[in-house]
């Protein structure tokens, strides 16, 4: 990309409003980060075009000069629910900050997004809630396949300078994820995003529907699943062909108090740390861990300080990126395999020795 190239696969840390929540871009890129996601609904409703356009793109106006990734919105408008209608033209919706009403079509979409300087463009799709009807989500995956038709025939002629992906929906049904997955082929992206997953259904759920569509997807195109998720599912997503991925659970979980480890989550408020003079973890060589222990981050965390969300959160981050890292050089080594094995075993076993 003109940006850089993205070795995958990769975690997208999310940055919905142009930040990091708690983290500058200094911070991102000393944890790793090859690429950020920002989000086109809530950057059209604020700061709004007008003001990022005399950036000349979202990049300047954040200090961000690595690529970006932009969601298309049709998962922010799917959470407004009472708030939006869905129609053949686009999403007619309210917004949530001051009521004023919108209409995102797919056009309008991929425009805003054209605007922001993205570096990967998404379709407009149509998200549906778990469970739904086979019937409910034909009918939005039909919509969104229609959908992305017309993103690509706005996308057409900024090819060289923006990559479009298109989304795959189909519910939790085989025939229509397949189905899906088919028809956008046939239109022809850069890549292909997997949405309509982590919506409250099973994990096994989960990773049987992202199978099924990883294996219909093109091997030469990167394949992105979509706000997922938890460390064990990013390397179970990894073992089945996924190579992108982003969530919001480094950052939000860090701002709750829970950690990532490699011997798994902790919840930093536990009383056993409070005089812990050891790092969040000892394998760990992220700037907090080099230079904090757990005693001082639970006691930043118990009086709130905000210093507490900015150190929790580089911790996050830079696990999930070494997360990757780790997979990328096992899968060059031909040893993934055994690092998977290794990563469920390790856990299992601290989980057996935790009183």
């Amino acid at each position: 990309m003109a940006r850089g190239d993205i070795l995958t696969p990769v975690f997208m840390p999310v940055g919905t409003l142009g930040t990091v929540k708690a983290l500058s871009p200094e911070d991102l890129l000393a944890c790793g980060a090859q690429i950020i996601l920002g989000n086109t609904y809530h950057l059209y409703l604020r700061p709004g075009c007008e003001v990022i356009a005399a950036f000349s793109g979202l990049h300047r106006f954040m200090h961000w000069d690595k690529p970006i990734l932009t969601d298309s919105g049709g998962f922010q408008v799917f959470s407004l629910a009472r708030l939006r209608k869905i129609t053949e033209e686009g999403a007619d919706f309210q917004s949530h900050i001051d009521g004023s009403r919108h209409l995102l079509t797919p056009e309008k979409a991929v425009e805003i997004q054209l605007c922001l300087g993205s570096d990967i463009i998404m379709c407009l799709d149509q998200c549906i809630a778990y469970p739904a009807t086979h019937a409910e989500a034909e009918t939005a995956m039909n919509l969104t396949t229609r959908w992305a038709k017309r993103c690509h025939t706005v996308w057409r002629g900024h090819e060289g300078a923006h990559a479009l992906f298109g989304i795959v929906q189909g519910g939790m049904y085989p025939d229509l994820r397949k189905a899906s997955a088919d028809a956008l082929v046939d239109i022809g992206f850069s890549g292909y995003a997997i949405g309509g997953l982590s919506v409250g259904e099973p994990e096994e759920l989960m990773l049987e529907m992202a199978e099924i569509t990883l294996e219909r997807l093109p091997r030469s195109s990167p394949r992105y699943i979509m706000g997922v998720g938890t460390p064990e599912n990013l390397v179970e997503l990894v073992a089945r062909g996924a190579d992108m991925f982003d969530c919001v659970m480094p950052t939000r979980n860090a701002r709750n108090g829970q950690l990532f480890t490699r011997s798994g989550a902790l919840n930093i408020t536990n009383a056993r740390f409070k005089t812990d003079t050891g790092p969040i973890d000892d394998t760990c060589a992220c700037y907090t861990c080099r230079h904090y222990s757990r005693a001082y981050l639970r006691h930043l965390y118990m009086s709130r300080e905000i210093l507490a969300y900015r150190l929790n959160t580089i911790h996050n981050i830079h696990y999930y990126i070494q997360l990757m890292a780790d997979m990328r050089r096992a899968i060059g080594q031909n040893t993934f395999d055994a690092f998977r094995k290794s990563f469920h075993d390790q856990r299992t076993t601290i989980s057996e020795e935790m009183p």
